[in-house]
């Protein structure tokens, strides 16, 4: 078994534990059942807001512990108050160290569109989303099937949540992606098999996306330079963690990026 593999056994058996111990009825009386989410598309294309998805994560199966000492308060609120578009929060508990309290925090300390970062394999976890206030869901085209992405992407839509579907492969994109269940498309620059990172990934399926699609790259940015290069060619969203994440202060990494960002467009404007 890869390890993608353990994790979507281990989480088909975590949904049915916590289904049993909060059921759909309590879900629902969760005050954000009935808010409108905000739209993450919309934030990214926003030209006064960096493109940047800044993610809260404390440790990953490749990298092991991140940063486990980070504040989600401080972490989201200061990401938002350097210029990022969107938060993204990890609340898988036994592979990323996160919990569903990390995205009801970061919900309550700061106003713009969160991106609930999960393996979601069952509808339960779209309404969960919901009820944690989450305005959008990540859905992983390697382990869902097409019928799967229209089910769960549809549900999210009624819900007023955008969907970012999340691709490694030409393959995977022409077998799940649907107007009906998609919002945004996100490539994934790291190799499941083996964990190396290319850009090159998104450079490669930059032109197969349909641009009615918003365009995210994910996994292994690090400076303003792979931005512009994956935004020239057509990349409005900038997915980024680790890079952020390690240092003790994260929020302050990610303000020093955006100023990089904002000093190079201005050069640009000369």
């Amino acid at each position: 078994m890869t390890i993608l593999d353990t994790i979507i056994a281990h989480k088909r058996q975590e949904v049915a534990d916590r289904q049993s111990l909060t059921p759909v009825k309590l879900l629902e009386k969760s005050l954000y059942m009935d808010s409108q989410p905000l739209s993450l598309r919309h934030y990214l294309l926003r030209d006064d807001l960096s493109g940047i998805i800044a993610e809260f994560k404390r440790k990953s199966p490749s990298k092991g512990i991140i940063n486990a000492h980070a504040p989600v308060e401080r972490t989201t609120l200061g990401y938002m108050q350097a210029g990022a578009s969107a938060l993204s929060v990890l609340t898988d508990a036994e592979f990323f160290g996160g919990k569903n309290e990390d995205l009801t925090t970061a919900r309550r300390y700061n106003f713009c569109p969160i991106l609930r970062k999960d393996f979601v394999v069952d509808e339960y976890q779209i309404l969960e989303a919901k009820s944690l206030g989450a305005d959008a869901v990540l859905l992983i085209a390697a382990v869902l099937t097409g019928e799967e992405v229209l089910r769960l992407g549809r549900l999210a839509k009624s819900l007023g949540m955008e969907v970012l579907l999340e691709i490694h492969n030409a393959e995977e994109l022409d077998k799940t992606l649907h107007p009906d269940a998609v919002s945004l498309v996100g490539v994934n620059n790291r190799n499941l098999h083996d964990f190396s990172v290319s850009l090159d990934t998104s450079g490669e399926l930059a032109q197969r996306i349909p641009n009615e699609y918003v365009k995210v790259t994910e996994s292994g940015l690090s400076n303003a330079a792979d931005i512009e290069a994956l935004r020239a060619v057509g990349y409005r969203g900038f997915l980024m963690g680790e890079t952020f994440m390690r240092h003790a202060r994260p929020e302050k990494a990610c303000a020093a990026l955006v100023q990089q960002l904002r000093a190079t467009e201005a050069i640009t404007l000369l």
